[in-house]
Protein backbone atom coordinates (compact mmCIF):
# COMPACT_ATOMS: atom_id res chain seq x y z
CA UNK A 1 0.00 0.00 0.00
CA UNK A 2 1.04 3.34 -0.94
CA UNK A 3 0.67 6.38 1.83
CA UNK A 4 -1.35 9.40 0.11
CA UNK A 5 0.81 12.86 0.94
CA UNK A 6 0.42 13.44 4.33
CA UNK A 7 -0.52 16.80 5.35
CA UNK A 8 -3.21 18.29 7.42
CA UNK A 9 -6.58 20.58 6.41
CA UNK A 10 -3.97 23.60 6.82
CA UNK A 11 -1.20 21.91 4.89
CA UNK A 12 1.11 21.22 6.97
CA UNK A 13 2.85 17.91 8.02
CA UNK A 14 1.07 15.54 9.94
CA UNK A 15 1.97 15.18 13.71
CA UNK A 16 0.89 12.21 15.77
CA UNK A 17 -2.54 11.70 16.60
CA UNK A 18 -1.40 8.82 19.64
CA UNK A 19 1.07 6.47 19.99
CA UNK A 20 -1.09 5.21 23.13
CA UNK A 21 -2.67 3.68 22.08
CA UNK A 22 -1.12 3.50 18.43
CA UNK A 23 -3.24 4.87 16.01
CA UNK A 24 -3.88 5.63 11.82
CA UNK A 25 -4.94 3.14 9.22
CA UNK A 26 -1.20 2.47 9.34
CA UNK A 27 -0.79 2.32 12.79
CA UNK A 28 2.07 4.98 12.54
CA UNK A 29 0.56 7.20 15.48
CA UNK A 30 -0.97 9.51 12.58
CA UNK A 31 -4.11 9.87 10.38
CA UNK A 32 -2.57 9.06 7.05
CA UNK A 33 -4.41 7.72 4.22
CA UNK A 34 -4.56 5.95 1.28
CA UNK A 35 -6.71 4.39 -1.54
CA UNK A 36 -7.22 1.28 0.59
CA UNK A 37 -8.22 2.90 3.87
CA UNK A 38 -12.07 2.98 2.27
CA UNK A 39 -13.08 4.57 5.97
CA UNK A 40 -11.14 7.43 5.60
CA UNK A 41 -9.27 7.48 8.99
CA UNK A 42 -8.27 11.05 8.55
CA UNK A 43 -9.79 12.88 11.59
CA UNK A 44 -7.71 12.91 15.35
CA UNK A 45 -10.22 13.44 18.24
CA UNK A 46 -10.02 12.96 21.53
CA UNK A 47 -12.76 10.67 22.67
CA UNK A 48 -15.16 11.03 25.40
CA UNK A 49 -18.31 8.97 27.02
CA UNK A 50 -20.80 10.34 24.53
CA UNK A 51 -19.00 9.92 21.60
CA UNK A 52 -18.18 5.86 22.32
CA UNK A 53 -21.52 5.64 23.23
CA UNK A 54 -22.62 6.82 20.05
CA UNK A 55 -19.90 4.80 18.23
CA UNK A 56 -21.26 1.45 19.47
CA UNK A 57 -25.14 2.36 18.86
CA UNK A 58 -23.76 2.53 15.20
CA UNK A 59 -22.12 -0.77 15.45
CA UNK A 60 -18.52 0.14 16.04
CA UNK A 61 -17.60 -0.79 19.42
CA UNK A 62 -14.45 1.45 20.15
CA UNK A 63 -14.20 1.22 23.81
CA UNK A 64 -14.32 -3.31 24.23
CA UNK A 65 -10.42 -4.64 23.57
CA UNK A 66 -10.03 -7.45 20.72
CA UNK A 67 -6.86 -8.61 21.61
CA UNK A 68 -6.58 -10.54 18.26
CA UNK A 69 -5.98 -7.56 16.29
CA UNK A 70 -3.76 -5.39 19.41
CA UNK A 71 -6.82 -3.32 19.90
CA UNK A 72 -6.77 -2.13 23.76
CA UNK A 73 -10.43 -0.91 23.46
CA UNK A 74 -10.11 3.37 23.70
CA UNK A 75 -11.39 5.15 27.00
CA UNK A 76 -12.52 8.82 26.89
CA UNK A 77 -9.74 11.45 26.68
CA UNK A 78 -7.85 8.92 24.47
CA UNK A 79 -7.22 10.38 20.89
CA UNK A 80 -8.06 8.01 17.80
CA UNK A 81 -7.83 8.47 14.08
CA UNK A 82 -11.51 8.57 13.31
CA UNK A 83 -13.53 8.04 9.73
CA UNK A 84 -14.86 11.25 8.53
CA UNK A 85 -17.62 10.06 7.90
CA UNK A 86 -18.50 8.74 11.29
CA UNK A 87 -17.58 12.05 12.94
CA UNK A 88 -19.66 14.24 10.50
CA UNK A 89 -22.76 11.75 11.41
CA UNK A 90 -21.65 12.04 15.27
CA UNK A 91 -21.83 16.20 14.72
CA UNK A 92 -24.77 15.42 12.82
CA UNK A 93 -26.73 14.00 16.04
CA UNK A 94 -24.61 16.48 18.68
CA UNK A 95 -22.10 13.75 19.60
CA UNK A 96 -18.89 14.67 17.74
CA UNK A 97 -15.84 14.25 19.63
CA UNK A 98 -13.11 17.00 20.09
CA UNK A 99 -11.02 17.30 16.68
CA UNK A 100 -7.67 17.29 17.99
CA UNK A 101 -5.00 19.28 15.98
CA UNK A 102 -1.32 20.02 17.00
CA UNK A 103 0.94 22.30 15.26
CA UNK A 104 3.85 20.68 13.72
CA UNK A 105 7.07 21.56 16.01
Amino acid sequence: MEMDSSVNVFGDPLVPCSLEPTTGFFRDGCCNTCKEDQGSHTVCVEVNDEFLAFSRSRGNDLSTPIEEYGFPGLAPGDRWCLCAARWLEAQQQDRAPRVFYSVPM
